[in-house]
């Protein structure tokens, strides 16, 4: 240690804790600041929830599906060149094909039987609770339907018009 001209010994040298050992403020957060983070996380996880898409789906998607899957067996009787159905009902829809005088469910993969999901109305428009539209050879329809779906107050229609065209729509 270097010695002053008096004789004394310097202060040069203070050390690294000497500034911490005051007692006035305790480190940590307030409940302000806790309060403040606990209401941003808050926000954030209502925020997401709203952003989140539905698990079922949009109705829209579910009737676009069924609309691409009726086309495919609009082109499917015309490929093959044989009567191809659709079969509507409340709790879903499935496709037949007629052999040897009769109808055969299909059960490859883009056309074998579906449920509508859960939560999903069907509105088909006839009484008995079923209804089944038929594409003949040539692509054209026994009959035009029109199939409304419902979810959650949300609704979007298929449209399946004489001519063999399907399309969905919102509302």
């Amino acid at each position: 240690m270097p010695i002053s001209a008096a004789g004394s010994k310097s202060l040069d040298w203070v050390p690294a804790c000497a500034g911490t050992l005051s007692r006035g403020r305790e480190n940590g957060f307030t409940l302000v600041e806790l309060m403040v983070v606990v209401t941003i996380i808050g926000l954030a996880s209502a925020v997401a929830m709203l952003v989140m898409p539905d698990p079922r789906g949009r109705v829209l998607d579910e009737a676009t599906r069924f609309a691409l899957r009726t086309r495919a067996a609009h082109d499917s009787a015309i490929v093959e060149a044989r009567p191809v159905s659709v079969w509507i009902s409340g709790g879903g829809y499935g496709f037949d094909q007629r052999l040897s005088g009769g109808w055969t469910p299909i059960a490859e993969k883009p056309m074998r039987v579906e449920r509508w999901n859960e939560g999903t109305r069907a509105s088909i428009g006839d009484s008995s609770g079923r209804m089944r539209v038929t594409f003949d050879p040539t692509g054209l329809v026994d009959r035009p339907a029109e199939i409304r779906l419902d979810r959650g107050g949300v609704a979007a229609t298929v449209h399946i018009d004489a001519d063999g065209s399907v399309r969905a729509d919102a509302g």
